[in-house]
């Protein structure tokens, strides 16, 4: 039996959850795409929506912004941009065109099918941590740089936990890898060890092309196949205030002409990168947004693109990054007003600031990805995994964020708020009056095993029975999943010739050079 099982049993009471602890197992929601049942938060009026809407269009058409990428301009400049030097400016009327072209969900298939995800509507999509250059855990307890095996191992939980459902940019960057070729033995394992639906980093044509072919390889399609809809995605970032790079256009246009699923994210921290105001930020992200869509759709009209925000603040004390504050939560929220107001998916982060998989981190990141529930986000990067800022990778803390998501899953089952006569339990109210308890009753009997969540990670036993078996604290029992998750874990079936193909397609690409390093 597998470690985690893919089913809805969960005991009840403390004894029971001391009592399925002693066993071999520990549960998981079955793999689904969660529906966002409730309405979203909107703490700005028609009026506020409009106001940073007219803001965006003021930056868009007064300040513009800078394209460091030549042939961006030259698209821009052919769709009736203003371009001088390297700023372009952009007409509001071209704009909403161009973002009118854009779906309001598409799926995107990895090479199992059965993993396709829908990024839009009232799905909500969890990914596991990107791009941190260092590993923590609590048996090296201390801050080291990524390598391989700890990538490996982290793309291991992604494809184990159901709650993940596409995997993202490097869990951790594999220091030891040259980064010439690190892509290729990256994408390797991760279309090996995983068979949900694969990134793209946008930076620079060798990398995006080489990251295309694997991925067609892995899910044994045609070009024309491959070209019919996404089956992979790439996010890219505008590099705020007001600027998109050469590298990330560059693969951002290669993929939309591939019809290839497409995120833009702007990394506006207020008080830094964008004003301190949330208003003022959020309007800059949305303008540094909506270029890249707008060029994307001029590129393919049609093509799936999402918006993203990772706009928060601050430390006015030392200048670091703040995750997971009171705004962050509300620039979150007004973001997924205006993403609705464009029609357009919509992504956000959990994200925290914490150094170590400790209280301030579980905070942070639960603050993060309830602000992701509540504006309606679609797509939700780093929700397992990320600590200080995004510059560690934390196994522990992947594991302890699946509890949250998966919370957060059973949070959205219509059965907690079913009203229907045998959920209303008049019958069973009756039986047992003014002078029993529910314990018995067949009412109870026949729904305890599914009635209530139940953790995998969280420990119910009175203290003095936690003390007892050893006084674990979270970090820890997290770590000893950790540490039996890879022991008994089994890579996705993949068949032994496109396996082969890959490996010849990595190695003919080493040899070739890979890819440049400088940009």
């Amino acid at each position: 039996m597998s470690p985690i099982e893919s089913r809805r049993k969960r005991a009840g009471g403390r004894a029971g959850n001391a009592g399925r602890r002693a066993s071999s197992s520990f549960l998981q929601i079955p793999w689904e795409l969660t529906t966002n049942i409730d309405k979203p938060t909107e703490p700005l009026s028609e009026e506020g929506v409009n106001a940073i809407h007219l803001g965006a269009m003021e930056i868009l058409e007064e300040i513009g912004l800078e394209i460091l990428n030549r042939e961006a301009r030259d698209i821009l400049s052919e769709a009736g941009c203003i371009v001088v030097g390297e700023n372009v400016k952009f007409d509001r009327e071209f704009i909403m065109e161009m973002i009118n072209k854009a779906p309001s969900q598409f799926d995107i298939i990895p090479r199992n099918p059965k993993k396709k995800i829908t990024v839009g509507g009232k799905k909500i999509l969890f990914g596991n941590v990107s791009s941190p250059p260092n590993y923590w855990d609590t048996k090296i307890c201390r801050k080291v740089p990524g390598t391989r095996e700890t990538c490996k191992n982290l793309l291991k939980l992604s494809q184990y936990f159901n709650c993940i459902h596409f995997v993202g940019g490097y869990p951790v960057e594999p220091v030891d890898l040259h980064p010439s070729t690190r892509h290729l033995d990256v994408l390797y394992d991760k279309l090996t060890v995983t068979d949900k639906a694969a990134h793209a980093y946008s930076l620079g044509k060798e990398r995006v092309e080489d990251v295309i072919e694997m991925v067609r390889i892995a899910g044994g399609w045609t070009d024309e196949e491959f070209d019919s809809g996404p089956k992979m995605y790439t996010n890219i970032n505008s590099t705020s205030p007001l600027k998109h790079d050469q590298p990330m256009l560059d693969g951002w246009m290669r993929l939309a002409r591939r019809n290839q699923g497409l995120i833009v994210t702007p990394f506006t921290l207020a008080g830094a990168m964008a004003p301190v105001t949330m208003a003022g930020a959020v309007a800059q992200s949305i303008a540094e947004g909506l270029s890249a869509i707008a060029l994307a759709q001029y590129i393919k009209p049609g093509v799936g693109c999402a918006i993203g925000t990772f706009t928060s603040n601050v430390d006015m004390k030392s200048g670091a990054p703040a995750f997971g504050t009171p705004e962050y939560i509300r620039a979150t929220q007004m973001t997924g007003q205006l993403a609705r107001h464009y029609g357009l998916p919509l992504r956000s982060s959990g994200v925290c600031a914490a150094n170590v998989p400790d209280g301030q981190s579980i905070w942070e990141t639960s603050n993060s990805l309830w602000a992701a529930v509540q504006s309606g986000s679609n797509i939700i990067y780093h929700a397992a995994g990320w600590l200080e800022g995004g510059l560690i990778a934390s196994p522990e803390k992947f594991i302890m964020d699946c509890e949250i998501i998966q919370q957060i899953q059973r949070y959205m089952d219509q059965e907690i708020h079913s009203t229907d006569p045998d959920s209303i339990a008049i019958s069973a109210i009756k039986e047992v009056g003014s002078a029993g308890h529910f314990f018995g009753v067949e009412h109870t009997q026949s729904r305890y095993e599914s009635a209530f969540y139940q953790p995998f990670l969280s420990d119910w036993r009175n203290y003095e029975a936690w003390e007892a078996a050893g006084a674990v604290w979270t970090p820890q029992r997290a770590y000893k999943i950790y540490e039996q998750i890879l022991h008994e874990f089994s890579e996705p079936s993949i068949d032994q010739g496109v396996d082969e193909e890959l490996k010849d397609f990595v190695a003919r690409r080493k040899t070739e050079g890979g890819a440049p390093t400088d940009f």
